[in-house]
């Protein structure tokens, strides 16, 4: 970034900091050797969202962080409180059934498959040997043998699962969220048309991730214990068994009703405080939530494993209900969600949002799916592995094995959308042919190169198809999973079986559906374990995440406690105290240079300045997602507006894009302000074919390496000259003149 090996940091850490080359770290002490010319520094962070190996169990995060973008999402509006209030809870409640579907698959693992159905049968016990001590007939009735028991030993597993949940939340909270910003008085909570990003609190969110996390962790709990508690229960019930016993299995649903309700009315009560720094932790409900949910299934173990006789395992426990009530309870929020996005988007249409203000609960539904996914892929591996080809225990529940089934129609018409897509880009190209021709008018012709060019420039305009791939996916995974749902609950039995005694063809095709369905979540499942693994043990692959999490994890935590933190509430913040200090202590101007999602932070952190400063500030953005990407998704926060009125507050601002670029682009400002922002688009190639100055083919540089283009060295210099004329001189306390820094992915 720097152009120079010798580099020394200058403030921070291990983890992101600000650096100069050697030559350059005393720059302030020697303000007459850098008289008319700048002083460069480098931010790095890309350690806040690849770091070490641990980042690898981000993967098991994938629905949270997904879930959590769908909260981002909310189309532009001006006023209309209760409904933006609305359209977050809604958000956040789904949030919620994801992370009791992640701790009910585990469940179904744990205690479905292995504690009641494999170990309550013999076949099954033998081939695995270490479910003995749990089988009674391998065991003849040992301790561990009694249903409750084993079903109260095997729920350590999803108990240390939301363990695990809950120490990766503290662990990055206590890392990102608690990155103090900088101090400003607090703004009024009306709604006054700015951005959110400039707000005093917006990169400080810790207050409603701990409430989220103590809720979230609850839920976790409690879900464990509905699983343990409840299989007892309603054996106690039909059993007429001890009356003690059934009268602590109905105080037990009662329990856990109550604990429900105040889950929910945790994460319903309080959404983000933007408008001032809140400082308060709600110690107490943070302490005392997941350990009084933790107490209730310790509470839940006992009453288990209380001695039954008479009591054997048989059937499935009740997991169709429970995964069944969980994607109807998704479905309909998904669609309220809908319902909302629609209402807001109708106050302030504009052309360029995302599929027209919906992607917000488009992206909510990918979450679920995701969350569905990943919940079917791991139940159905542990069945065929404990189980194989014998059939000697019922397997998952039929809804799984449903969802499993609509795997094959989904890809059908992914595969259908990909041929759309091949074909249109292909048109395109064949229209690019002629326009890159144009381009290179003065060269002689070449149609191999041409059609090199005119093949990147129409695959780089695929990402601005990405909003109907998502709204196609999206609509035909809803449709799929209510008939799932509607499949298991009429039936009772799975695809192959309900299907049987119908035409042929019919039948055939659930067989198929079922069969490839089955093969394909178990593919996934290990595909995403060995990603997992790979990404712990190899560097590269974990920055391949990191790019992924680039976007992902930008945002604040909001709707999801457990999702990636936001490595945004650590690097808005250090550019902010940077820019702010270095501007104070010698009173001169800087140009904040980013490239691709280091553009996006530069801009965030801009906002977050005092006016004062921000109109020290010149911004040179190049390969930037501003519009393409985060204006068009992200509408409420990045939209014209919000760009239109960062452009009049910093000093000035410059953006270069290439149409070989498939993540950067113009930005688009409405009026006069697009000219005095968008460059015209960099030729690239910057040679079509060999000349003196290129001997050698240039190559198509796409997203990357803006500097080499002249036209970067060009415009950093006119944004300099245009801040010269207005710097002071150095003030008593420090000397220097002008800085540019950068802020770069």
């Amino acid at each position: 970034m720097l152009n120079d090996p010798r580099t020394v940091r200058i403030t921070g850490d291990a983890t992101a900091a600000v650096y100069r080359r050697v030559d350059d770290a005393d720059a302030e002490r020697r303000p007459d050797d850098y008289r008319g010319r700048p002083v460069r520094e480098a931010y790095v962070w890309c350690n806040l969202t690849s770091g070490n190996g641990a980042r690898a169990l981000w993967l098991l995060l994938l629905p949270f962080m997904v879930v959590n973008l769908a909260h981002w999402m909310r189309p532009t509006t001006r006023g209309h409180r209760r409904t933006v209030r609305l359209y977050g809870l809604l958000v956040r409640l789904t949030g919620l059934t994801l992370t009791v579907l992640l701790v009910a698959a585990a469940c179904e693992v744990a205690l479905d498959l292995t504690a009641w159905q494999c170990a309550g049968n013999g076949a099954c016990a033998r081939e695995h040997s270490w479910l003995g001590f749990l089988s009674p007939a391998v065991s003849g009735d040992g301790w561990w043998s009694q249903p409750g028991r084993r079903l109260a030993l095997a729920c350590l597993v999803p108990a240390a699962l939301t363990g695990l949940l809950w120490y990766l939340s503290h662990r990055t909270w206590s890392a990102y969220e608690s990155q103090q910003p900088m101090s400003r008085s607090a703004e009024p909570d009306e709604d006054t048309g700015r951005t959110a990003l400039g707000r005093p609190g917006f990169w400080y969110g810790r207050r409603l991730v701990a409430r989220l996390r103590a809720a979230h962790t609850a839920a976790g709990f409690l879900t464990v214990a509905a699983a343990v508690g409840t299989a007892a229960a309603r054996h106690d019930r039909a059993s007429g068994g001890p009356a003690l016993l059934a009268t602590l299995g109905t105080l037990l649903y009662a329990i856990l009703l109550v604990g429900a309700a105040v889950v929910l009315w945790v994460v319903c009560r309080r959404g983000r405080s933007e408008n001032r720094l809140d400082h308060e932790l709600d110690q107490s409900l943070v302490r005392r939530l997941p350990l009084g949910s933790l107490a209730l299934l310790a509470l839940t173990l006992v009453y288990a494993g209380w001695p039954r006789p008479g009591w054997h395992s048989a059937g499935r426990l009740p997991g169709d209900m429970t995964f069944g009530g969980i994607a109807l309870v998704q479905g309909l929020l998904v669609i309220a969600l809908g319902v909302v996005a629609h209402i807001l988007y109708r106050t302030r249409p504009d052309s360029r949002t995302a599929m027209r203000g919906l992607a917000g609960p488009a992206v909510a539904m990918l979450a679920c799916a995701l969350g569905g996914v990943m919940s079917g892929g791991v139940s159905q591996r542990v069945a065929d592995w404990l189980d194989g080809t014998r059939h000697s225990i019922p397997g998952p529940p039929v809804l799984l094995t449903w969802q499993a089934s609509a795997i094959p129609p989904l890809l059908v018409v992914l595969l259908a959308l990909i041929a759309w897509l091949a074909w249109r880009t292909w048109q395109l190209r064949g229209r690019e042919m002629g326009t890159v021709e144009f381009d290179y008018r003065t060269e002689p012709k070449d149609t191999a190169r041409t059609r090199r060019i005119a093949s990147t420039r129409a695959m780089a305009a695929l990402t601005d198809r990405t909003p109907l791939m998502v709204g196609v996916i999206s609509s035909v995974t809803l449709l799929l999973g209510a008939g799932a749902l509607a499949g298991a609950l009429g039936t009772q039995d799975a695809p192959g079986e309900a299907a049987r005694g119908t035409y042929g063809f019919v039948q055939g095709a659930a067989e198929t559906a079922q069969a490839l369905g089955s093969w394909l979540i178990g593919l996934g499942f290990i595909l995403f374990v060995t990603w997992g693994r790979r990404a712990y043990k190899d560097p590269a692959a974990r920055r391949t995440i990191g790019i992924l999490w680039d976007v992902g994890t930008f945002w604040p935590r909001a709707a999801h406690p457990f999702a990636p933190p936001c490595y945004a509430e650590r690097a808005v913040p250090d550019l902010t105290w940077r820019m702010a200090t270095w501007t104070h202590s010698t009173g001169g101007r800087l140009v904040l240079s980013g490239h691709s999602q280091g553009s996006v932070l530069a801009a965030a952190a801009a906002w977050q300045l005092k006016p004062s400063v921000r109109k020290r500030v010149a911004l040179l953005t190049y390969g930037s997602p501003l519009e393409r990407l985060y204006g068009r998704w992200f509408p409420a926060h990045f939209g014209p507006a919000a760009l239109t009125s960062l452009h009049r507050e910093v000093a000035c601002w410059r953006n270069l894009y290439r149409l070989t670029d498939p993540i950067g682009g113009p930005v688009r400002l409405p009026g006069d302000c697009g000219p005095q922002v968008d460059h015209e688009p960099l030729k690239d190639p910057l040679a079509y074919g060999r000349t003196e100055r290129h001997p050698l083919p240039a190559p198509i540089l796409g997203h990357s390496d803006y500097q080499a283009d002249p036209a970067f060295a060009g415009e950093r210099e006119r944004l300099l000259a245009r801040l010269r004329p207005d710097v002071p001189g150095p003030r008593p306390q420090a000397d220097g003149q002008g800085s540019s820094g950068r802020s770069s992915a």
